[in-house]
Parts: C-alpha cells; structure tokens; sequence
C-alpha cells in the first residue's frame, strides 16, 4: 500500500518511516510528485492545520495521504507557540532560530514555572474520509540545550521519566513515547483495523 506523508521535513519524513517498517506500506513525499504546491498552515488550530493538507494533497493526487501538526505549549507562555512552533523565531526561522527564541523569553523562569507539553495531531484520509490521531507528552523547557539527536525543539525540552531532553533519546525510544509517536501508534492502530494490515516481522 502506497501513502502519501504531506511533509518535506526529512526529519518527520525519517521518523515515521521508522514507526512503519514492519508493514507492508511504502511512504511517498511530495517529491514524488513535483508539481504538487505548499499548503499554507494558516489554521488556528494543530487539527485544522493537519486536516488541511491532508485533504487538499489527498484530493491533488488521490493518494491516502497523511499529515501532521504539531506544537510546544509553554506554561510560561500561555500556551506558545503551540500552532507557530516552527516559525517562532519568524518565516524563515531555522529550528536554532526558534530554540533561541524560546531560551530568551524563558530567561528567569524557575524550572517550577518551566512546564511544557508537546502535542501532535495527525489527519489521515483515504477514500474522502478522515480521521485525525492526537499524541501528547508533558515535560518542561530546560535552561540549556542539550543532546545531539531529534529536531526542533529537541534539545530544550526535557522529560522528566527519561531523565534526559528528546535529543538526547535514542530515535526508537523518542518514537516510542513521544507525542508524534503516540499520535502515529494511534494512526497504524486505525491502519491494521481498516486494511487488515499486520506487521511483516
């Protein structure tokens, strides 16, 4: 089976081919298909944002198509930048930019005041209908950056039962507990039920 993940990120891309490679799924990009354009997330919400490009390229190309959003809600910040995580720091912000960023308005802020949880919403439509999947994980916004694994916010956000920030897990430990892992367990729960797909291992 064929599905189309509408993401260019080559880290979410890497990630959630790590989460389907027991299955019979081959994962497709836009690259796939060139003339495919950017969808604009301008939704106030992770399930807007998530549900539009999943409809919008699900109807471009008639593949079941995948997408994602996902946010950082700092307490702190009441709640930001949850739907701007990636563009924080501005449009053409590099995740530095927006790790930066966060670093400075949290200047001060006791590690008690620090929480922070990461939710991810997933929108998978196939045949006209969708679905969408929610994942989340609480933990809080460390003072200095730290690990060299996983993206964005990574290296700032640190979970508590781990002992450590996401970039300092291994890939299939993050994959395991975090909220993109989670939302995408959810999504395969739903694939295994629809298609009857089992794990080629």
């Amino acid at each position: 089976m064929k599905i189309l993940l509408a993401s260019r990120n080559r880290d979410k891309q890497r990630e959630i081919r790590e989460k389907v490679s027991s299955l019979h799924i081959e994962i497709l990009t836009p690259d796939d298909f060139p003339d495919l354009p950017e969808v604009v997330e301008d939704g106030d919400t992770l399930e807007e944002n998530a549900s539009k490009k999943a409809r919008t390229l699900h109807q471009l190309t008639g593949v079941p198509t995948i997408a994602d959003d996902t946010g950082l809600e700092v307490d702190f910040l009441n709640g930001q930048p949850g739907v701007y995580s990636a563009r924080y720091a501005g449009p053409d912000a590099t995740y530095q930019d927006n790790v930066d960023k966060l670093i400075r308005e949290l200047q001060g802020v006791p590690e008690g005041q620090r929480g922070a949880r990461f939710r991810c919403v997933i929108a998978y439509i196939r045949d006209g209908q969708l679905n969408t999947f929610e994942g989340k994980v609480d933990g809080f916004i460390s003072k200095t950056p730290a690990g060299e694994s996983g993206f964005g916010y990574d290296p700032v956000f640190y979970v508590s039962d781990e002992g450590k920030t996401f970039a300092e897990l291994q890939l299939e430990r993050k994959n395991a507990i975090s909220h993109r892992g989670l939302a995408l367990d959810a999504w395969v729960d739903h694939l295994r039920k629809e298609i009857h797909i089992t794990d080629s291992k």
